[in-house]
């Protein structure tokens, strides 16, 4: 069985198991205190272009949310967000389980846009009740996208304009932003995402580390006491050195968008492949995720061989599924399913 169903199947990149093994005995202080989180905090922020942020190491993506949000959130306050968001979705109501209450906007393709978030303000804001109901003050977004999507860097400034003027806090999800970097068509950087949010982080459970996602704090009111909120929502890890040491080695030389490249390449191999067969897609993109739609005869004969996400039904016949490729997803790998999609 070959697995394409999401791209954290594998452990992490070898180097990074050398770098654990080789600094295993090694005695530090705890709690990301330690010479490695130290270190690895001041290569992101030259990657970033900033010294005036703060970066935090937490163990994985849901507990990153909750954790940003808890900080930054007072208890009347809300989150706009896309409805297909993965804090609306795939977190069993971590968000809502904290007090703030995600309220979801309709998109098509996973984004929000500008003039949704200043219309959703401002109904807010308008409104004769208002107090009576929860207050818009986050945006979350993601890039990539739960449909694999990403934002440009006109959208992204214009969402960033948009919150300023109303002094909402803007969020990015960045669980798999190495593979929106590297897509194709990308035009956004670090230092863009650095000078556009108040807060977002830099995934590795998702781009090969074993565990951990780098939390970059441009806004200062949410750098305070930070890590107050970390220690009470349990996102302090004792052994914070093993975040750090991960980070070194995924940034010390490229190695973290190279991996994201590669797995955009394979994806747009399998694209390439889905499309030449005849096949469509519920959304396009570019990154390392990819929803074909494919009559349910199609999807028995490849669930055989492979493994991928049911992602919706489109109609009585066709269904439109996720296949997503990895940092260590193998060229033979991409090919067996080359050729078996031949075959439908």
């Amino acid at each position: 069985m070959i697995y394409f169903n999401c791209d954290y199947n594998e452990g992490a990149h070898e180097r990074i198991l050398e770098a654990l093994v080789k600094t295993n005995m090694e005695q530090t202080s705890g709690y990301g205190a330690d010479p490695y989180c130290l270190e690895a905090a001041e290569l992101l922020k030259k990657q970033c272009k900033r010294e005036d942020v703060d970066v935090h190491f937490l163990v994985g993506g849901t507990q990153t949310n909750l954790t940003v949000i808890a900080s930054a959130l007072r208890p009347h306050q809300g989150i706009l967000a896309a409805e297909t968001a993965h804090i609306n979705v795939h977190e069993t109501g971590a968000i809502e389980g904290c007090g703030h209450k995600v309220l979801s906007l309709s998109s098509k393709d996973g984004k929000l846009t500008a003039d949704q978030v200043e219309q959703a303000y401002l109904a807010h804001k308008t409104e004769p009740a208002a107090e009576h109901m929860v207050q818009p003050k986050m945006v979350y977004i993601s890039n990539p996208t739960e449909l694999g999507t990403i934002y440009s860097r006109e959208e992204l400034q214009k969402l960033h304009e948009v919150c300023s003027s109303h002094h909402l806090i803007l969020f990015m999800d960045g669980a798999r932003i190495g593979y929106g970097l590297e897509a194709e068509g990308n035009t956004l950087d670090l230092p863009c995402i650095a000078e556009c949010c108040d807060v977002f982080y830099i995934g590795g459970t998702k781009a090969g580390a074993l565990f951990g996602e780098a939390v970059i704090i441009r806004n200062p009111a949410i750098k305070e006491d930070f890590r107050y909120i970390m220690k009470q929502k349990g996102a302090m890890l004792a052994k914070g050195r093993l975040l750090g040491i991960q980070f070194l080695e995924l940034f010390r030389d490229g190695l973290y968008f190279e991996m994201a490249a590669h797995a955009d390449r394979m994806a747009d191999r399998l694209r390439t492949a889905f499309r030449a067969n005849g096949y469509h897609f519920l959304v396009e993109n570019t990154t390392n995720q990819m929803f074909p739609i494919l009559p349910d005869g199609h999807l028995e004969a490849l669930k055989k061989e492979f493994s991928f996400e049911y992602q919706a039904k489109v109609d009585e016949t066709h269904t439109a599924v996720r296949f997503c490729t990895s940092w260590a997803t193998r060229e033979e790998q991409v090919e067996r399913l080359v050729e078996k999609l031949k075959t439908l």
